[in-house]
């Protein structure tokens, strides 16, 4: 359904679209994020080498933000969110994150708002990086070491 508008600052008429139409964006980000879940279901990246290396750990012997990223994502497929969290402690809440993020978008574009999946202030953006450094020296510590990936 197309609703005619007016732009308020060039008085030109736009088109804005509603409803499923409006749902193309949102659409093709879950059928990627479902096409990459069965691709991590049925490819276990527990088996050595199934999906390559970390760069960072390759080089210096660091675990990275994301190491145990994918097998986290495997083991939630299987629904084991016990090994997931302890593959990657970031991965399970950043995934409900970007779940409930991609709600949102998708509500938004159905009532007929073209704004962006996630806009976020330059505050969040700094406590986000701070999080991610302090979890991924954490890790790599004999401290912290519970949070290297398993």
């Amino acid at each position: 359904m197309n609703t005619g508008l007016v732009d308020a600052q060039n008085g030109s008429s736009t088109t804005r679209v509603v409803g499923l139409r409006a749902l193309g964006a949102p659409a093709a980000v879950a059928t990627g994020a479902v096409v990459a879940a069965a691709i991590l279901h049925f490819r276990d990246p527990h088996q050595p080498g199934s999906y390559g290396f970390c760069p960072l750990y390759a080089v210096t012997g660091w675990w990275c933000p994301a190491c145990g990223g994918l097998r986290a994502v495997h083991d939630l497929t299987n629904l084991d969110f016990g090994a997931a969290v302890a593959g990657n402690a970031l991965i399970v809440p950043f995934l409900a994150v970007m779940v409930l993020a991609w709600i949102g978008w998708a509500r938004r574009r159905w009532s007929g708002r073209l704004d962006r999946l996630i806009s976020v202030g330059p505050r969040v953006t700094v406590g986000v990086l701070i999080l991610v450094v302090a979890f991924t020296v954490t890790r790599n510590t004999s401290w912290g070491s519970w949070l290297a990936p398993v």
